[in-house]
């Protein structure tokens, strides 16, 4: 079985990455089920990638049906430490238009019908998330960015709401008052799951519109959202490609050990099946336990 080291999240417009080599195809299971689409490997700038596009080619699977368990499952079992999620989002901000990126560097959970967690049934275990995205991958995709000659912004509040529908003019205008940045619908649980997972995890965010908090906003096009998506992934694709020849060789931030002091219930009360079915993530916490 192929081993990528990185891996790429594709959201809405991004079904691909140019300049792969080496292109094996991986169809799997997980102990969580299927992931959203078969998970192409090869190599980019002579690094292993995995890229799993979030939505399944065609866009076929709505935010609240992505298997996110299975695809960060998956992911974690090719061997990757870093990920890159690409994501669709509306502004809050004049200042963040309409095709530019953002590397937001908090959430706000507003989802209601996901299981985001791997754990439970028997192990409770409470990740350190107050940091929700990777700080040193965020700053790499950043400085990649920077670099493509993107309009691009460094941290940012994004609030992840259920969906599929938009949001309301009231609930845009509740978000704008928290103080938030962007929103999306796919950051969550996903950024949850590769946490519990130890993989450093980090968005580029491309914005399409200014969601609805605006009295005379323009009038909503899925065809002017859908342009300017093509655009964003054609720069996102050149963003992916510097990024990954600059990942470091050894990991140093809390993500890497991110179950190390979480797992609270005692190695010999969890149960053996769930023991079983949660080894790739917990099983090196465990040895020499009973």
């Amino acid at each position: 079985m192929p081993q990528a080291k990185i891996g790429v999240i594709g959201g809405s417009g991004l079904y691909d990455i140019e300049g792969l080599t080496d292109i094996e195809e991986v169809n799997m299971d997980t102990p969580f089920g299927k992931p959203s689409d078969t998970i192409t490997t090869g190599r980019l700038e002579g690094v292993g990638i995995a890229f799993l596009p979030r939505h399944g080619r065609g866009h076929h699977i709505s935010p609240t049906e992505i298997p996110y368990r299975a695809n960060i499952y998956a992911l974690k079992w090719l061997g990757v430490e870093w990920l890159t999620s690409v994501n669709a989002v509306g502004s809050f901000k004049k200042e963040i238009k309409p095709g530019d990126l953002v590397i937001p560097d908090q959430l706000i959970d507003r989802t209601r019908s996901r299981v985001n967690s791997f754990f439970g049934e028997g192990i409770v275990v409470h990740i350190p998330f107050a940091e929700p995205f990777c700080p040193v991958l965020s700053q790499i995709l950043y400085q990649a960015a920077k670099e493509t000659g993107a309009s691009v912004h460094l941290r940012g509040t994004y609030v992840a709401m259920e969906g599929p529908a938009f949001s309301t003019r009231a609930e845009s205008r509740l978000y704008r008052s928290w103080g938030a940045d962007i929103i999306g619908m796919t950051a969550l649980p996903e950024a949850k799951l590769a946490r519990e997972a130890e993989i450093c995890y980090s968005i580029i965010a491309g914005v399409t519109d200014y969601d609805s908090w605006q009295e005379q906003g323009e009038p909503f096009s899925v065809d002017g959202i859908l342009d300017i998506l093509r655009k964003n992934s054609a720069t996102i694709k050149k963003i992916i490609k510097l990024a990954v020849a600059r990942i470091p060789k050894k990991r140093n931030c809390e993500c890497a050990t991110a179950l190390k002091n979480a797992i609270a219930t005692a190695p010999s009360f969890i149960p053996s099946e769930q023991k079983k079915k949660l080894d790739l993530l917990i099983g090196k916490y465990l040895k020499g336990e009973s």
